[in-house]
Order: C-alpha cells, then structure tokens, then sequence
C-alpha cells in the first residue's frame, strides 16, 4: 500500500500566508474598534450604564427623547466605524471567496492575493492614522482610504491651518496618496 504524500507547493503557502494576514489585519480593526461598534445588536449608553436595541418597533419609529439623544457627532463616528468595518467585512469575504475559487489562472490569483494585502494594508493604515490624529488631541476621527485618496473626518470645534496641516503629515507619513488628493473634514 502506498502512502498518501502531501505537496505543499508555493501557492498553497502564499495562500495561507496572505490569509493570515487578511485575517489578522480585520482582528486588529475589530479589537481596536470602540466597543459601540463591536456590539451590532445593541448600543451602550455610557450616562445610563444600560444596553438599549435600537431595532425594536418602539425606538425604530419614535421620536428621540431629550435625556436619550446624544450629540449627532457621536451618533455620526459610530454610525460611520460600523459601516466601515461592515464594507471591510464584505471585502474581505469577497476575496477570500476569490481566492478560494478553484476556475482561477495562477496570474488572477496573484492578483486577488495582491489585492488582499492591499486591503489589510489600508485597514492597518487607517487605525493607524485614528490613532495618531487623536494623540494630537482630537475627540474623535474616522479615516477612509482606497490607495489614491484619503479622507479624515474630525471631530472638532474648529480645526485652524496648523492642525489640518499636522493631520496631513501623519496622512502623508502614512500612505502613498498625494497631497492634492486629501480631504480632511469637520464635524461639530
């Protein structure tokens, strides 16, 4: 009886390991998420301590109340962190669902390999650059990036040209995407 061999050739190996990463750069973003966002069913509320869920019939169609509404900034980086990661999410089930495909040349996989290290590259590169901008004493911020430009949304009572300027450099530092194509956005 002759016994199986497993070959384990290079794309196998550069499969894996490109999944890896895709795997751990998503981690990353959900660990360091706030936890508002990493709770999809329901949302805390810090003043109050207590979980409300949000998709029952009574909070879907009423009117925010005076003591429950929280400002629209705050509603606004949540809001915009889920939608983010839900985007990632799908992206990176997208192509690990590509990846995964057995029609595929060896060229169109290194290609989708390729797009998955560029996609965990861009989520490291946006915590990354959160992280940073709210060192420089900002609230709160969501950065979004897709490989030719980059857009900031911050927090702020008013952002003066030397703290949109830093913002800048910690994008520049961060990416490849000229400076031109920045936008760094306000929200009150």
């Amino acid at each position: 009886m002759k016994k199986p061999t497993i070959i384990i050739g290079k794309k196998q190996i550069i499969m894996t390991c490109l999944t890896l990463m895709l795997m751990t750069a998503v981690y990353i973003n959900y660990v360091s998420a706030p936890d508002i966002v990493k709770d999809k069913d329901s949302v805390q509320v810090a003043e109050m301590g207590d979980t409300e869920s949000y998709g029952d019939t009574e909070y879907v169609n009423a009117e925010a109340s005076a003591e429950k509404a929280e400002p629209a900034a705050a509603d606004y980086f949540a809001q915009a962190r889920l939608d983010k990661m839900n985007n990632r999410d799908e992206a990176v089930q997208t192509l690990q669902s590509i990846i995964g495909g057995g029609d595929l040349t060896e060229d169109e996989m290194v290609v989708n390999a390729i797009d998955a290290v560029e996609v965990s590259k861009l989520i490291e590169s946006e915590g990354t650059i959160e992280s940073l901008v709210k060192a420089q004493g900002f609230e709160d911020c969501v950065a979004y990036l897709d490989g030719e430009t980059a857009k900031v949304v911050i927090r702020t009572e008013g952002l003066d040209k030397a703290q949109a300027a830093s913002v800048k450099d910690i994008i520049l530092s961060e990416t490849d995407v000229s400076a031109e194509n920045i936008r760094i956005f306000e929200v009150k």
